[in-house]
């Protein structure tokens, strides 16, 4: 992924590339921002800047090749770890690697998505995702092997703050002390949900919100939709890209959670002495419990 391609957040861009540039790298770092500000692409991006040895601000000076299997995510010294769940797919013991394929999905179609988008793609219905004790051995296995290529290794870990208690203890020592050139990416959107010992063992780099402009610009240049709309758009989606892009299409969370609260309301009133709408109390009940998903609203 090209720092070009990432919307806004100059500053850090600026940060990242140029303390590359002069060798100061910190092993372990916990990128923290809100949902559709960016953190996600950014690690990407700053993981292609580094492994492949990319200089002057852009991902495409360095190592040819190396940039190449960016395209696809496919660089053997890039590992990922994102919050997983038990599915059709892999039954028990579920850890990222299995589910690849998924994740590439994510980065092409939505790189600045959510965990509802995550969850969606994952098939997953009344389950919430979690990092485990098995990622956490994974981890440890992966980072303990040479990296392919000779140079650094990074860990990117996604949404961290899912991390449980007995995967944050065994990672403590490692992201501590991680093997020689290996870097350890954390993204958060909430650093209070991950253990203090983790967090104090990171350099943190809060991410803002995006600007109503810079939305605007990227909903015009990507969907091409009429200035008027992209203004107004960008700013319903109060600095979340994300939501501004299922704005777009009239797809968002929101509206879905809306339109249930809507439904609840009117069957709540119709309920006394009416066994149908009493029905359709309980069916609402196990739709919303099937989703896995706490909204942000609390409807």
């Amino acid at each position: 992924m090209l720092f070009s391609e990432i919307l806004g957040q100059e500053h850090i861009k600026n940060h990242l590339t140029k303390s590359a540039d002069h060798g100061r790298i910190p092993h372990a770092q916990l990128f923290v921002g809100p949902e559709g500000s960016g953190t996600l692409p950014m690690a990407i991006a700053y993981a292609q800047y580094v492994l492949c040895k990319n200089t002057e601000g852009k991902n495409t000076t360095g190592n040819e090749s190396c940039n190449l299997k960016f395209k696809n995510l496919s660089h053997p010294d890039l590992h990922f770890v994102f919050p997983v769940a038990n599915t059709e797919k892999i039954k028990s013991h579920p850890v990222s690697k299995f589910f690849m394929e998924e994740w590439r999905q994510l980065i092409d179609r939505q790189p600045y998505g959510n965990l509802f988008d995550w969850y969606r793609i994952l098939g997953i219905d009344n389950k919430q995702g979690q990092i485990g004790v098995d990622e956490a051995q994974d981890i440890v296995k992966s980072l303990a092997l040479k990296s392919y290529e000779g140079g650094y290794k990074v860990m990117l870990i996604w949404m961290a703050e899912k991390m449980n208690t007995a995967a944050s203890n065994k990672l403590l020592k490692l992201i501590e002390e991680p093997p020689n050139k290996t870097i350890f990416i954390l993204i958060a959107e909430d650093e209070e949900q991950i253990i203090n010992t983790i967090r104090s063992r990171c350099q943190v780099l809060h991410f803002p919100p995006l600007a109503e402009e810079v939305i605007k610009n990227a909903l015009i240049k990507n969907y091409q939709i009429p200035e008027g709309d992209a203004i107004k758009i960008a700013h319903q989606a109060n600095g979340n890209y994300n939501k501004a892009c299922d704005l777009v299409y009239s797809d968002s969370e929101d509206t879905q959670f809306e339109d249930w609260f809507v439904f609840w309301i009117r069957s709540a009133f119709k309920a006394k002495g009416n066994k149908s709408a009493i029905h359709d109390l309980i069916s609402w009940s196990e739709t919303i419990a099937k989703t896995g998903v706490k909204h942000k609203s609390n409807f």
